[in-house]
């Protein structure tokens, strides 16, 4: 008969081995002695798996009577809940003394599994210091969540954390994210059997850069909002006051080079329909090919078919189309995104933080397979 002190002392000398082989034989000796459960959640503390550990300690809460184990079983949930915040304590304290960790940057949520949304919120809650219910409001199940700013070394020590609790997430500096080079492209000269472009780079100049479509990883489409001011009389007319309001949308569409390490971007707006390659509906499919003018057609059908040929020509490629959703837990961050030039440059009456916010959303694709 195996005796419980046993167990005691092997958790004692740090014997792990032999308290999980003693554990075994009294669960099966003694399945109803309450201590058993106790010293299998102190078990699972000891070895680091905290979070059998708090499942054996609510059991014992939920199972057991005897308030010795009782009061002991809470101590091991408050040691349990208060790690997580001691371990971030300790390494952001680390990191400040290193100047290269306080370079400015922004933490990334991705969508996590709803299937195990209720664990993940318990364990999000304690490392971020949250309320649950707040906690649960932060977790995106669907698209990417801008969650915060700050110095990159505390943004790590989160990372970290929140990745060996199970959620997934990502960080990056500002100097990474503007070092990502943009090419606007002004029209295709040819689609096969390479693409050819005439493009603009950060500075404006004019170039010429041919790839093939093998080379283009993923890409980022999008509409971006643009606003017009609106009047607004009081209820008396004694008065006028003006408010932006949404007035129309622009298309936006990058491909991801990696190999060449740029992002080729493609503008509504800014593309010259009327040169190179007449992107015409129906050429797709010379078969039912219509006639059309370029100049008979609007602004919005040239580039429906731009972006239908792209697609054909990328049918395979990944395609990101989440920045609307992405944006909106953006766009209070005006301060950093104020320090993102955006290489976006359409005509608006003032300027808007969707131009530097859908340059960082593509850019954070661009980058998260090295982050």
């Amino acid at each position: 008969m195996i005796a419980i002190e046993e167990v005691v002392n092997a958790l004692d000398r740090q014997d792990y081995r032999e308290a999980a082989k003693l554990l075994k034989a009294l669960r099966e000796e003694s399945p109803q002695n309450p201590w058993v459960g106790f010293y299998v959640g102190r078990y699972y503390e000891e070895t680091g798996k905290l979070d059998q550990a708090e499942k054996a300690y609510r059991r014992v809460l939920r199972e057991v009577t005897n308030a010795k184990i009782v009061s002991q079983a809470r101590q091991g949930l408050k040691r349990i809940e208060t790690q997580p915040k001691e371990r971030v304590r300790e390494a952001i304290a680390q990191v400040k003394s290193d100047p290269s960790q306080l370079k400015p940057g922004l933490l990334v949520i991705e969508p996590i599994d709803v299937a195990q949304r209720s664990e993940l919120v318990v364990k999000f809650a304690r490392i971020m210091q949250l309320q649950p219910y707040n906690a649960k409001l932060l977790l995106p199940t669907r698209t990417w969540r801008m969650y915060r700013t700050g110095a990159i070394g505390e943004l790590r020590v989160f990372v970290s954390e929140l990745r060996q609790a199970g959620i997934h997430c990502f960080c990056a500096t500002l100097e990474e994210i503007n070092q990502v080079r943009v090419f606007r492209i002004s029209h295709f000269e040819a689609i096969t059997p390479q693409a050819v472009v005439i493009c603009k780079d950060e500075g404006d100049r004019v170039g010429q850069l041919a790839f093939n479509w093998s080379e283009v990883s993923q890409q980022v489409e999008s509409n971006l909002p643009i606003f017009k001011q609106v009047a607004v009389e009081n209820h008396r007319r004694t008065e006028v006051t003006y408010k932006q309001e949404m007035h129309e949308y622009i298309g936006m569409r990058d491909l991801h080079i990696p190999g060449r390490g740029c992002i080729l971007r493609l503008c509504e707006e800014h593309y010259e329909f009327h040169k190179g390659f007449a992107f015409i509906p129906g050429q797709e499919n010379p078969g039912n090919a219509k006639k059309y003018s370029i100049d008979s057609m609007s602004m919005h059908l040239k580039w429906q078919t731009l972006s239908k040929v792209l697609k054909q020509q990328l049918s395979e490629v990944p395609t990101w189309s989440d920045f609307t959703p992405f944006a909106e837990t953006t766009i209070a961050e005006v301060d950093m995104l104020e320090r993102i030039p955006s290489h976006i440059h359409l005509f608006r009456v003032q300027p808007s933080v969707w131009d530097p916010a859908f340059h960082l959303y593509s850019s954070l694709v661009f980058l998260k397979p090295y982050l």
